[in-house]
């Protein structure tokens, strides 16, 4: 019987954990995020913007992403008009009409340019007027 060799795994282990490190960092930015949005993440806002705007860090793909505002109700009330700025490719946009008072969620789903598929949510408030 031929002994086993000690290491053979621990150096595996070692070449894992160094590629971990060194790619984990890259492999974390790949994806478009989101880094600003008007309205803001759980913003209470006195009367809704015109258009939903959402930035992200890297540039995506308008034709395969989507962008969307719901109501309390589980309702669609945006107009359904997603829109990308050819100068500002990492800007994705849709338009609202007048919002009641009351909670709304933002809902997007991005490809980057990259090829990496995003998706996410956050809610917003039109206040009522004082």
């Amino acid at each position: 019987m031929r002994p086993r060799r000690r290491g053979h795994v621990g150096r595996r282990a070692v070449a894992a954990a160094i590629g971990a490190l060194v790619l984990g960092p890259l492999l974390a930015t790949a994806h478009a995020l989101l880094v600003k949005s008007v309205p803001a993440r759980r913003a209470a806002v006195a009367a809704a913007p015109a258009r939903v705007r959402l930035w992200f860090n890297e540039a995506v793909e308008a034709r395969f992403s989507r962008l969307s505002v719901w109501d309390a109700r589980g309702s669609q009330v945006d107009l359904r008009d997603v829109a990308a700025d050819a100068e500002e490719p990492r800007q994705l946009t849709v338009g609202l009409p007048p919002l009641a008072p009351g909670r709304y969620v933002v809902r997007f789903r991005v490809l980057s340019v990259d090829g990496h598929v995003v998706e996410g949510e956050f809610p917003f408030t039109v206040r009522s007027p004082s």
